[in-house]
């Protein structure tokens, strides 16, 4: 289990909470440009397997603390580091969580709430962003580096995080403990496998709070975590093969939070290589569970199945597309209603979809990411535009997020040489050259300086890059891949009051010695901070609370932030909120 910690409470001024909003804050325990660019339009995870080197511009000298990769950056530091995280120097106080009162009439009274530790709003109102970062805070730092555990260390998904285990001692796993990182990984040096093992990794220090090795499961999935059994306390599910030796054909499993089995799914189905999705698809309290075209209950018991819309990697979720609050699933170019019946599809080439209203009419837009280019799937299933830009998006996820402080979505996506930000009529804003030929893999976004203006991620076979708003490169840090579904992702993971970024490595096409997870953060901590939890790749906010339970009625998350596949902020007073446009 994770080590004790010490938390103590900050005062939190009210604020107009959105999403997973608790009665108070508290403070939580802290123990080269690369491409061408166009403009157009158990185990101690505090040391890494090789040394690194993360870089930006003006790169200066400096301390850090994590893992002993070194780390340089654009006005930054370079430097070489072991052991425990440490804080950064602002003298301000930088814990601002995902908390706070649970009334929108909060303003009304002067005094803060009573501190909790415990997710009490319902999701339905947005506060605004009231703290900024220094505007060359991207001085990376590898804070650890976890090495891999029980001969396993590979990683070819997504990362998942939230909170799993009791760090504090005090009886509860809650939101005054340390976020965990959960991977799937298997041993090297071979190339892809279809077999690994789950290894639950501590958020603040990288070192493996417990490793599954009694249930392998399969290396491709993508698992998800989220409380479906109504104990308050997440669960992890994904899916086993039938055989240890790895078949493309398996069932679902899911285990407790402390990694105990909890039960295998009742029934055997082509689970590829795709993602588990988490939903109260019928809002009567119980959490359903998707994975390519199964739908299973709380339980693993099968619900409906279908192959239409299944694809190599399937990343389904769910979403209220008819306004009638049960949601309906997406899944590639095919929609179904909570029951199974079918709602559209195909609607164009199968491919990788997104929601996020694209066109200001506040409906939602499926948008989805085929071999020829972009499918645009109005909410009734209707097509209005289909191959789209297929030069600058090829067969992967896409992210999208407010990217240049204009209040409207751009959609950050790749292929196989190159990453864009197009703006919402598909016009490209910027494109870069990568190298990710191999691949499915996604990218995401996160304002990390609070300006209003998101930074782009994206993580090819050699490097993670963060991008300005123009392409320029913010911050590079090296990481190897032949990628498949995996794309990084931005947390608060030691719940320190600023953002990570947890990005997974595998052996790649360079017989890289990357470490297979890293956190990287700014050398002085200073961006904002972003909610503590990434529950699933079809990661959008209002898909899941703050502590991993998933919201009977799902709030309509392309009316609230309008985002997909990218991390929000959190206010200074509590709450999930948007940063004000630049002015």
């Amino acid at each position: 289990m994770g080590r004790a910690c010490t938390h103590t409470y900050a005062r939190a001024a009210t604020s107009l909470a959105f999403g997973l909003a608790v009665a108070g804050a508290i403070a939580g325990c802290s123990g080269g440009e690369q491409g061408e660019t166009s403009d157009s339009g158990g185990s101690d995870g505090s040391s890494a397997t090789s040394a690194a080197t993360s870089t930006g511009a003006d790169a200066t000298t400096g301390d850090g603390s994590g893992a002993t990769d070194m780390s340089t950056g654009s006005g930054g530091a370079t430097g070489t580091t072991a052991g425990p995280t440490t804080a950064g120097s602002s003298t301000e106080d930088p814990f601002k969580f995902d908390v706070g009162d649970d009334s929108d009439l909060a303003g009304d009274t002067d005094d803060p709430p009573a501190p909790s530790c415990k997710v009490v709003d319902d999701m339905d109102a947005i506060g605004s962003c009231d703290a900024e970062a220094p505007p060359d805070s991207f001085e990376p730092d590898v804070q650890w580096a976890w090495p891999g555990a029980e001969g396993e260390t590979q990683v070819v998904g997504t990362p998942v995080v939230a909170n799993l285990t009791d760090d504090n001692q005090d009886g509860e796993v809650d939101l005054c403990d340390i976020p965990d990182v959960v991977v799937v990984a298997y041993p090297g040096p071979g190339f892809l496998s279809w077999v690994g093992h789950l290894h639950v990794i501590d958020g603040e220090t990288g070192a493996t709070n417990f490793s599954i090795m009694d249930e392998h499961v399969s290396a491709l999935v993508n698992p998800a975590l989220g409380d479906i059994d109504g104990d308050g306390i997440p669960e992890i599910i994904t899916a086993q093969q039938d055989t240890p030796m790895g078949t493309t054909t398996g069932h679902l499993i899911a285990f407790e939070h402390d990694g105990t089995l909890k039960w295998k799914g009742d029934v055997d189905f082509a689970i590829g290589q795709n993602a588990v999705a988490l939903a109260d698809l019928d809002n009567d309290g119980d959490v359903e569970i998707m994975l390519g075209g199964h739908v299973a209950d709380h339980q693993g018991v099968t619900l409906w199945s279908t192959t239409q819309g299944v694809n190599a990697i399937t990343t389904a979720f769910a979403v209220d597309l008819d306004g009638d609050e049960d949601l309906e699933i997406v899944n590639g170019s095919y929609a179904f209603h909570h029951d199974g019946a079918p709602y559209y599809g195909p609607a164009g080439q199968p491919g990788h979809p997104q929601v996020a209203d694209l066109d200001g009419d506040g409906e939602p837009e499926i948008l989805v990411v085929a071999q020829g280019g972009m499918t645009l799937i109005q909410h009734d299933g209707t097509v209005s535009q289909q191959g789209l830009v297929a030069n600058l998006a090829y067969w992967r996820p896409a992210a999208i997020h407010d990217m240049d402080g204009d209040e409207l979505p751009e959609i950050a996506v790749g292929a196989s040489n190159s990453y864009s930000v197009l703006e919402d009529d598909f016009s490209s804003k910027w494109t870069t050259s990568v190298l990710d030929s191999s691949g499915f893999a996604a990218g995401t976004a996160f304002d990390f300086l609070g300006d209003g203006s998101a930074e782009a991620m994206y993580a090819d076979e050699t490097t993670l890059f963060i991008y300005g708003e123009n392409a320029q490169v913010l911050l590079m840090s090296p990481r190897e891949s032949w990628t498949q579904a995996e794309n990084p992702v931005v947390v608060d993971v030691d719940n320190d009051g600023s953002a990570e970024i947890i990005v997974a490595s595998n052996i790649g096409y360079s017989n890289g010695v990357t470490a297979p997870v890293q956190a990287i953060r700014d050398v002085e901590d200073r961006w904002i901070q972003a909610r503590r939890i990434w529950n699933q790749h079809a990661y959008h906010v209002t898909n899941v609370r703050e502590d991993g339970t998933i919201p009977q009625f799902q709030p309509k998350s392309w009316q609230q932030l309008n985002t997909f596949r990218t991390q929000a902020q959190i206010a200074s007073g509590g709450g999930v909120c948007m940063p004000d446009p630049p002015e």
